[in-house]
């Protein structure tokens, strides 16, 4: 009696065991299958990142591109005309009130109707225009003391000078230097320079 009570409680055990075994292996594979169910939606979500970062990154470059091929002519940009003369050696810049009919266009639109110039600068705010010629500026001037006063010459192609204004400025007011620079002339190229000149001895 004693072993039929030990044989049916070792088969007891034994079933026990087995069905415990099972459990745990279902248990492992369900988990094993919920992670790569996680990995892959990881993975998944991972590469929808990179492609909407791609995306985004393609949309903002045809974004700048297509304002910068549409960026227009503002009524308050300024306007500069830069001209080169080989001759002389000198640039003369001309800043100039822009032109009305040039409000709203393109940088290819000023490009036609300015064909003989460069465009070297060009924003909604600002436009410089270049080019270059084989000629001389005639824009070469001297400042002399002409009997106490400031008085401003052209400089001729010969070289020689021409009268064009004798100022109101007494040269004993100058600074030291100043009388000694006009002791020998002061040589100023364009126009700007010197009105800038006169200016700073008012």
């Amino acid at each position: 009696m004693k072993r039929v009570i030990i044989a049916i409680t070792c088969v007891i055990i034994v079933l026990v065991g087995i069905w415990t075994a099972i459990i745990i292996s279902n248990n492992e594979s369900k988990s094993n299958n919920i992670q790569e169910i996680v990995q892959e939606k990881i993975s998944n979500e991972e590469i929808l990142d990179e492609c909407t970062d791609e995306y985004e990154e393609i949309e903002k470059e045809e974004m700048m591109q297509t304002n910068a091929e549409e960026e227009k002519v503002s009524p308050n940009c300024s306007f500069t005309k830069k001209i080169y003369y080989d001759k002389c050696g000198h640039t003369v810049s001309n800043y100039l009130e822009l032109p009305k009919d040039l409000v709203n266009l393109t940088k290819e639109e000023v490009k036609e109707k300015y064909q003989g110039y460069q465009i070297e600068e060009f924003d909604s705010n600002k436009i410089v225009l270049f080019k270059q010629v084989n000629d001389e500026c005639g824009e070469h001037y001297i400042i002399k003391d002409n009997e106490g006063k400031v008085t401003i010459y052209k400089i001729l192609e010969d070289g020689s000078e021409s009268l064009i204004e004798e100022t109101d400025i007494y040269t004993e007011y100058l600074t030291e230097t100043d009388k000694n620079n006009m002791k020998n002339g002061i040589v100023i190229n364009g126009k700007q320079e010197l009105n800038q000149l006169i200016e700073d001895f008012e």
